[in-house]
């Protein structure tokens, strides 16, 4: 009985084994199917991961593109606003402009009959004052004169050549000068011109002296003791002798 038992049992096992065996390769490729879906979904996902951190990446970038764009935006409003102040305040100076040239073309008008009248004055005042380099003055107002009648001068030039031809006669009345010049009786002699005080002459040998005299329209001989005032003021004017005191006859109502 027992051996029948035996034989019975030995089939059993190796089903069993077999039925064992097939579970387990069953299980190996279940196993193995899983593994590689998960593998799947491990790639799956870390492609859906490499997406998405590209999606972020392109994000921020648009972000930040936004960003910039919008400062500039800002900046070119500020800009603008600056521009349209600028533009405005530009428009009223040439609306302001635009009065002035009225007035200009006004002035330029008056200017050369204003400019003939002032050097009208200043031949007056020439012909009126001390004749010292009498020729010389006379010729000045002359060439302005002469420039005012051009049509190419402009009227600033005008003023200009006026303005500068006062500046010269008001120069003689600050300084001391020398120079030489004739007598009505052809005697060589040295002009002493201290400013607008009084103009005398010396003889090259320093013997005769001189002072002219306004009421008269003649010269008036001095004495001997103005000699030497006169002589050291004539070398004073040529920077031959540093400047100094002189006592010279002044006519009252002249200073």
């Amino acid at each position: 009985m027992i051996k029948h038992v035996k034989r019975i049992s030995l089939p059993l096992l190796l089903c069993f084994a077999v039925i064992t065996s097939a579970n387990e390769v069953s299980v190996e490729v279940n196993m193995e199917s899983i593994l590689e879906i998960g593998r799947e979904n491990q790639t799956l996902s870390a492609s859906s991961q490499d997406r998405i951190d590209n999606t972020e990446r392109q994000t921020d970038k648009l972000i930040n593109e936004y960003k910039v764009v919008s400062k500039q935006v800002e900046g070119l409003k500020l800009y603008n606003a600056q521009k349209r102040i600028q533009i405005q305040a530009q428009l009223d100076l040439m609306d302001k402009l635009d009065e002035q040239l009225v007035q200009v073309v006004v002035m330029q008008r008056q200017i050369p009959p204003l400019a003939g009248k002032m050097l009208d004055t200043l031949e007056t005042f020439i012909n009126l004052d001390t004749p010292f380099r009498s020729e010389e003055r006379k010729t000045r107002v002359d060439l302005v004169r002469s420039s005012l009648s051009k049509p190419k001068v402009t009227a600033s030039e005008q003023v200009r050549q006026v303005l500068e031809a006062y500046n010269i006669e008001a120069e003689y009345g600050r300084k001391i000068d020398t120079y030489e010049d004739k007598l009505s009786d052809g005697t060589v002699v040295n002009i002493l011109v201290i400013g607008r005080i009084g103009m005398f002459y010396q003889t090259k040998d320093e013997r005769t002296s001189g002072r002219w005299d306004n009421e008269t329209g003649s010269w008036e001989e001095l004495p001997g003791s103005y000699r030497k005032p006169i002589r050291d003021g004539i070398r004073m004017a040529k920077k031959l002798a540093p400047t100094d005191m002189l006592l010279m006859p002044v006519v009252k109502g002249e200073v």
